[in-house]
């Protein structure tokens, strides 16, 4: 009996942000991904003021309710808990790729942040052969494509898809990300 595959996208942080913005992310990507997929979308606590220790809460609980083989995905601020929140502790599902999209950096470099900076040695502390995605949007403003290298310099094992004219929102398009996500495209990356 086949499996569904799922994918788990977080949101980014700010007021109605769910609803309002990453509504048209979360539509792109099922639409371009398909009936084959089960795609969730749970809003995250207070998304008007995100905090690593309520979203990073709530990533794990949405995280253990997955099956093994799951796609994690977060855009913006929320791509930035989840990628941190992995690190800090690992998951208790296997996952088949973690994917960030738009995500700031926080750290030198990037964005000032008091609750938390990723180590300098992200990659390693991250699932080991779980292929890392980071897509950035070339005409980004609030997060600008330099956060991209920055991740790339702390997680050296993940690919980076850099999309020439788009900004933030990515044009609420995810066409990129669902050809990357499909899972027979998905290649393990060998353990270091």
């Amino acid at each position: 009996m086949a499996v569904t595959p799922q994918i788990l996208f977080i949101q980014g942080g700010g007021a109605d942000v769910h609803d309002e913005w990453d509504n048209e992310l979360f539509d792109s990507l099922r639409r371009e991904l398909g009936d084959g997929y089960e795609v969730r979308y749970p809003r995250m606590p207070d998304e008007g003021d995100p905090s690593f220790a309520k979203w990073s809460a709530a990533i794990r609980r949405e995280i253990a309710a997955l099956d093994d083989g799951a796609v994690v995905a977060g855009h913006s601020v929320g791509g930035t808990i989840l990628i941190n929140a992995l690190a800090e502790r690992p998951p208790e599902r296997e996952l088949k790729a973690i994917v960030l999209i738009a995500a700031p950096f926080v750290g030198a470099g990037g964005w000032p942040g008091d609750e938390f900076e990723p180590p300098h040695n992200l990659g390693a502390r991250l699932p080991q052969g779980v292929p890392v995605h980071v897509f950035h949007g070339l005409q980004d403003e609030t997060a600008p494509p330099s956060h991209a290298d920055l991740y790339t310099r702390v997680i050296p094992q993940a690919q980076l898809h850099l999309l020439p004219r788009r900004d933030h929102q990515l044009d609420s398009d995810l066409s990129e990300v669902a050809r990357v996500i499909k899972l027979d495209d998905l290649r393990p990356v060998a353990p270091e």
